[in-house]
């Protein structure tokens, strides 16, 4: 009993301080949802009328187009290069531990400076990218005014901030794989490919069933490298669903309607945690 006292008293401030700031306000979020307000005084309640004009709403199906084609690209590169420089940088490399701190250093950063450097790179009358390209003697890219350059630059922006993260974990994983499977596999006759493809990719399973749902939660959520570089822009080609909410509630002020667009958003990546946890949660044991 003083064990399990002990226990809850060490816990007590997390979950007060989750209750605050995570529990509350979620629950506000969804209070505010039924309601047309603009943040001032007493909303009107309105029941499920935000929630059948999303049905309706062009815009909310481009962000959603777009959050879901984002996560399509973001996750899977991210995942793919994390791991390809996690089995590279565990090898006998020259300096390694320098190519490591590089490809880790902007998960030093947050993501608004990640996104005030991607905008010295991207930016499309004196960026350093196309300062390049017209030096070389290509014409330069609408970084900015161009739809489909405009989601690409986003795109690189966020893989660079995200792969060193996908790599730090893999490499812990494939530090906890011992040299003998490997070495068993090769007296077998396996060659390289087939020792990373039946040895490194199985045991490697808890870390790619972590790293998606952290993947595809972040990119549901994506918001201020989108919001610092584009701003949604430009004609809402970069629009996400997090900005279309920022922009609704902040901007235009309907927060009701803005709020009702964060719930869609929080159980849309609910449903897909919990399905993905019930679909995989054997490979997340090691046998």
């Amino acid at each position: 009993m003083r064990e399990a006292l002990a226990g809850w008293l060490f816990l007590t401030p997390n979950v007060l301080l989750l209750g605050l700031f995570v529990l509350v306000p979620l629950v506000w979020a969804v209070v505010i949802s039924f309601q047309k307000t603009n943040g001032f005084g007493a909303g009107e309640f309105v029941g499920v009328a935000n929630y059948e004009r999303l049905i309706s709403d062009p815009l909310f199906w481009r962000a959603t187009a777009n959050t879901l084609l984002f996560t399509l690209i973001v996750t899977p590169l991210s995942m793919g290069l994390g791991l390809g420089a996690a089995v590279l940088f565990n090898s006998v490399l020259p300096a390694r531990g320098v190519f490591r701190s590089i490809l880790i250093v902007p998960m030093a950063i947050s993501g608004v400076a990640t996104a005030l450097i991607g905008v010295l790179v991207f930016n499309e009358n004196n960026g350093i990218l196309n300062n390049l390209i017209r030096f070389i003697g290509l014409p330069s890219v609408n970084w900015q005014s161009g739809g489909f350059a405009a989601f690409v630059s986003v795109v690189l922006v966020t893989l660079w901030w995200r792969v060193g993260f996908n790599m730090l974990i893999y490499l812990a994983g494939l530090q906890g794989i011992g040299p003998e499977l490997y070495e068993a596999a090769e007296l077998d006759g396996a060659n390289a490919w087939a020792r990373f493809r039946n040895v490194t990719v199985p045991l490697l399973g808890p870390s790619s069933f972590f790293l998606l749902i952290l993947n595809v939660i972040y990119s549901f959520q994506v918001f201020d490298i989108v919001f610092v570089m584009t701003g949604g822009g430009p004609q809402n080609a970069t629009s996400v669903l997090v900005t279309y909410a920022y922009d609704t509630g902040f901007v235009t002020r309907d927060q009701g309607y803005a709020a009702a667009i964060g719930v869609v958003l929080l159980l849309v990546t609910f449903v897909f945690t919990a399905v993905r946890w019930r679909t995989s949660r054997s490979r997340d044991l090691v046998e």
